[in-house]
């Protein structure tokens, strides 16, 4: 006699460990939460530096070194001369240049300014070179000296390059830049030196000191009373 047929019933049986699992990872997720937003921070800026700095880390700007070869000095000529300097005068002058230019037959204006801040000297004397025979005259009898000088001059002009220097310059988007604006400002500084110099304060002062320095030598050579006049001219 067969037997009725049995019907299988398929029961699943959780297993305890994969309920157990998922707990950890909760846990750590719900601790490592707060620091999710710190994290994204530190990885942007460190993507922000490496952007940034990236460059120049991997092709750092090149080291300028400055070499000078040597080249022979040619001595053109060795001239003598007999001057006094008896005054020196120190000038800072600010020198400010523009060059305007026009462009597109007229219609647009566009210049080349330039700001230089120059410092120089200039050193006021006489010179004896200019002095003739009768210029000088002795009275042994009565100790007198006579010196006639010519007036003084400006014998040397010169800028300090170590405190000259450019203080601004702006060229315009439609303008030339005029590579000889800064050698005309230089020029400009120059005269500007030369002119201080010629002052008639300084050249008073510089009247003064060679009078005093010539009377002093002729009465250490044995002239009791000097008298130093100045000459214009060739007279």
């Amino acid at each position: 006699m067969e037997q009725p047929p049995v019907a299988a019933t398929l029961c699943i049986v959780p297993d305890p460990s994969s309920e157990r699992s998922p707990r950890p990872l909760k846990l750590l997720g719900s601790l490592l939460g707060p620091y999710r937003l710190l994290a994204y921070l530190v990885a942007a800026t460190l993507a922000v530096a490496l952007v940034v700095l990236g460059p120049k880390l991997l092709f750092p700007p090149p080291d300028h070194v400055i070499t000078e070869r040597p080249t022979p000095s040619l001595l053109n000529a060795i001239r003598e001369v007999s001057r006094l300097e008896t005054a020196e005068v120190h000038v800072e002058k600010v020198v400010d240049l523009t060059d305007r230019q026009s462009a597109f037959f007229g219609l647009v204006e566009a210049k080349d300014a330039l700001l230089l801040v120059a410092v120089g000297r200039a050193v006021v004397g006489v010179d004896l070179g200019k002095m003739r025979e009768q210029d000088v005259s002795f009275d042994p009898k009565t100790g007198v000296a006579r010196i006639d000088l010519p007036e003084p001059e400006v014998i040397s002009a010169m800028l300090d390059e170590d405190g000259t220097y450019v203080f601004a310059r702006s060229t315009d988007l439609l303008a030339k830049r005029n590579e000889q604006l800064e050698a005309s400002a230089r020029r400009q500084a120059q005269r500007a030196i030369e002119a201080a110099a010629r002052t008639p304060d300084v050249m008073r002062r510089a009247r003064a000191q060679a009078e005093k320095q010539l009377s002093a030598l002729a009465k250490a050579l044995g002239a009791k009373q000097v008298e130093v006049r100045f000459r214009s001219g060739d007279r």
